[in-house]
């Protein structure tokens, strides 16, 4: 059975799994945990870089599904185009 990118709770920025027992969880400015985004992307109540273009996104999703954990690159790349700009921060 193959596991699909929405059958986990994922960070609402990269796609990145989070959850509170993984220890990923953004945080708000109180220290308080952010349940939608990842400490990468989200740090202290706010976007780590809030400037990122969602292309800046998807290249850099993709150098890591390449790089970190060893995806095939078009595999990574079909999935980063499918899935990032389904998410919140990339709506509008």
């Amino acid at each position: 059975m193959t596991t699909k990118p929405e059958d986990k709770t994922r960070c609402q920025s990269c796609g990145m799994p989070i959850a509170e027992n993984f220890g990923n969880l953004g945080k708000m400015a109180d220290g308080s945990f952010h349940s939608e985004y990842c400490n990468i992307c989200f740090v202290d109540g706010g976007f780590a870089n809030p400037a990122q273009t969602l292309e800046e996104m998807i290249a850099s999703s993709i150098d890591n599904m390449v790089n970190e954990i060893g995806m095939p690159e078009k595999q990574a790349v079909d999935l980063a185009n499918s899935f990032i700009p389904k998410l919140k921060r990339w709506q509008n």
